[in-house]
């Protein structure tokens, strides 16, 4: 898998065992940084492949583009180190004719890590960004049959996850007919989601209406912002939301899914998007409040 794996001699342990030296897979994780016209936006630390996508999603996520035209070209940087060198860790992003470039209080002077996108914002003001997009209005409507149903998918296209145990993924759901449209790994979730909302810039897909979120961490405050950035109205996790996440969501009407595993799952925001199934009286009924034991058996923790 070139550049997104590295092999490793490592020693392996198991008490009351001799322990035993073998290969092992590893994530790589590598810098990457964003220009915008030649300009340095931001740095973040990524598992190559589909930069041009993370670019992209990057720069929606940002508020600097809202659609596929946006969007001119990207390159790799040639000439990225001291003896010219191209790593292929610094890419430049061209905007369309009469696109703005982006705030200069936009311009990130330290690094983003993989396990924080917002790390290098400049102010507390900074972090809220205006989306383009109402999912408030989204009509969007899933069965929870269907929605549990994106885990085992999720899990099932980890292909450099399968190798290492070491990388986030996120994918984007059709909410109508539950199919998956599209996958991404990396050591960062926000990365991994930003490379999913990049794919749909580049198919220019804008808002992404009617579509479901899904990623194996965490819902973070940063991943609702996103989504609400791109159009999408649910977020669904298999881990717990944050409480900034679900105060977020429920402002701007998106809905919020954690602890999705097996056939449970808990509503924490826009539960009206969440269907139930027929009720006894034949009615079609929403996701119920969850109860505290419920709660702890579906895994919170």
């Amino acid at each position: 898998m070139g550049r997104i794996t590295a092999r490793r001699r490592v020693t392996r342990i198991t008490v009351g065992n001799t322990p035993s030296r073998r290969e092992d897979f590893l994530a790589v994780e590598e810098p990457l940084e964003i220009r915008v016209g030649g300009t340095a936006l931001a740095i973040t630390m990524r598992t190559p492949g589909h930069d041009f996508d993370l670019a992209a999603g990057f720069l929606v996520s940002e508020g600097v583009i809202a659609h596929g035209d946006d969007f001119g070209a990207a390159r790799y940087c040639a000439g990225a180190t001291v003896d010219g060198e191209n790593t292929y860790n610094v890419l430049d992003v061209t905007l369309a004719y009469g696109v703005p470039a982006p705030d200069p209080s936009l311009e990130r002077n330290f690094y983003t890590t993989s396990s924080c996108g917002l790390c290098g914002k400049a102010s507390i003001d900074a972090v809220r960004t205006l989306s383009h997009y109402a999912v408030a209005d989204d009509p969007l409507r899933i069965d929870s049959s269907l929605l549990a149903t994106f885990p085992d998918a999720l899990r099932a296209g980890q292909d450099v996850f399968e190798k290492t145990g070491g990388l986030h993924a996120a994918a984007l759901f059709d909410g109508t007919t539950g199919r998956m449209l599209v996958l991404r790994e990396d050591v960062g979730r926000h990365n991994a989601v930003d490379k999913v909302i990049g794919w749909a810039v580049k198919e220019n897909l804008l808002p992404l209406t009617g579509t479901v979120l899904m990623v194996s961490g965490r819902a973070s405050f940063e991943l609702t912002q996103k989504a609400s950035m791109a159009g999408i109205p649910m977020l669904a996790a298999v881990s717990a939301p944050s409480s900034l996440a679900v105060e977020l969501a429920s402002e701007i009407g998106l809905t919020v899914v954690g602890f999705l595993r097996g056939n449970s799952m808990v509503v924490y925001a826009g539960e009206q998007r969440v269907t139930s199934g027929p009720d006894p009286d034949g009615t079609a009924g929403t996701a119920s409040a969850v109860t505290e034991p419920e709660r702890q058996k579906a895994g919170a923790r």
